[in-house]
């Protein structure tokens, strides 16, 4: 294919197009209820024993699918309204997790977010420490030794979640990032979403998933999409995903399916759709 060719599954993730403009009913500004989540400022507390940071608003890529593409970032993101988040997570003796996401954490420079994380290490009850990040795929060369200096230099159980949705995204630089995470002995999973016209045929996925593996990346969801203002156009019918699992079981090993669920405001947990 073409480099800038429209019809490329990785433009079409990152391009504006006017189907944006479109708002069918139920989409809506904040599809998941993060706001109602807000435990104080960038401190989101959704699930029992997790809370997520909003550490950044920024991204090294616009995906035009994503969740949070209307979330008013300026009011709850940055190393300015971290005092108010860790202290209502030291006080919450039921959080053992703590999720570093935005924006894309790793757009901030290591050194602050190691300062986040000593500070996160000195919360007695917190036994693991999540980073979400599309940083590896979009820029490979971010991960460095000091990255993984901060993340393997806690006594937090350090986990990497990377976002990848077309096997295309997994090319060399990126497979050797992958791996070197992994080598430092850090466990990664891949969470994708199912998108029309990128990533919805039996053969991508199961790419997808065999290109993570061997690079080692553990494929863990695949989500149904959230309906955001601005994404109709993305949307695959829940009946067509349920299609696609059902094949990838026939033709690969479980530990390569990734779980297709759903996420619902209110929800205790990510609804398993198969």
């Amino acid at each position: 294919m073409r480099p800038g060719d429209p019809h490329d599954p990785l433009l079409r993730q990152v391009l504006p197009v006017a189907d944006e403009r479109n708002r069918p009913p139920g989409y809506v500004l904040d599809p998941v209820g993060d706001l109602a989540a807000r435990q104080a400022p960038g401190l989101l507390h959704k699930y029992h024993g997790r809370a997520l940071l909003v550490v950044t608003g920024a991204c090294a890529i616009h995906c035009r699918y994503c969740f949070r593409r209307h979330f008013p970032y300026s009011e709850a993101a940055g190393p300015s309204t971290w005092d108010a988040a860790l202290e209502a997570i030291s006080g919450d003796s039921s959080i053992e997790e703590a999720i570093l996401s935005g924006g894309d954490p790793l757009v901030l420079p290591d050194h602050v977010l190691a300062g986040l994380v000593e500070r996160l290490d000195a919360i007695g009850h917190l036994r693991r420490l999540r980073v979400h990040t599309r940083l590896p795929v979009v820029i490979p060369q971010r991960v460095t030794e000091e990255l993984i200096g901060w993340l393997r230099g806690t006594r937090l159980t350090s986990v990497v979640v990377v976002h990848v949705n077309h096997p295309q995204e997994v090319d060399a630089p990126t497979a050797a990032a992958f791996r070197k995470l992994a080598a430092a002995g850090l466990p990664l999973l891949n969470q994708a979403v199912l998108l029309a016209g990128i990533n919805d045929h039996v053969q991508t996925l199961a790419e997808l998933s065999c290109r993570l593996i061997e690079a080692g990346v553990l494929p863990y969801y695949l989500h149904q999409l959230d309906r955001v203002a601005g994404a109709a156009h993305f949307e695959v019918p829940p009946a067509r995903g349920r299609r696609l699992i059902a094949e990838l079981r026939r033709t690969l090993p479980g530990y390569l399916v990734p779980r297709y669920v759903r996420e619902l405001p209110g929800a205790a947990a990510k609804v398993l759709l198969a």
